[in-house]
């Protein structure tokens, strides 16, 4: 297992959490000098605020970590692709790579509808390095079997 492969499973362990909790299973971990600095899962619904996303709560606590918020020396791990919100924090807390379990079709910004990540005018140097497709069957397989799970009980 490749060094991008064990920091995504350790994301998935994240998005586990959430999936145990009822919430959508996203998860995240953010790394520093090969280590994890911080970690999140999406807590949306138990929190009741749209701002409970994986990548915010992992965020938060990684600047709380290395206490600045610019996280120009970290990798962030996603098991999936990013909302506009969440891009927009990654873009705006300077992480210089983001690794992708799963693409979003529907909502993701970073390439599936727009790319947040690696948009040119901003203030600051926004080239994200991007790597997507690590684990991409365990990541939306997750999300798929949630969302099954999710229509067969409302049926």
């Amino acid at each position: 297992m490749n060094r991008d492969e064990y920091f995504l499973k350790e994301a998935i362990k994240q998005a586990k959490k959430a999936g145990a909790i009822g919430d959508v299973p996203i998860g995240c971990v953010i790394v520093f000098e090969d280590k994890i600095i911080a970690r999140g899962y999406n807590r949306r619904n138990k929190d009741k605020s749209t701002l409970s996303h994986a990548e915010i709560i992992a965020i938060k606590k990684a600047c709380k970590k290395l206490g600045d918020w610019r996280l120009e020396d970290c990798t962030m791990y996603i098991t999936l692709e990013p909302c506009p919100m969440c891009a927009g924090a990654i873009v705006q807390s300077r992480i210089k790579k983001t690794v992708l379990g799963a693409m979003n079709p529907k909502a993701g910004c970073a390439g599936s509808i727009i790319n947040i990540l690696q948009t040119n005018g901003f203030n600051h140097k926004t080239e994200v390095e991007l790597i997507s497709g690590p684990l991409q069957n365990e990541c939306s397989g997750m999300l798929t079997a949630f969302f099954k799970s999710l229509r067969q009980s409302k049926s």
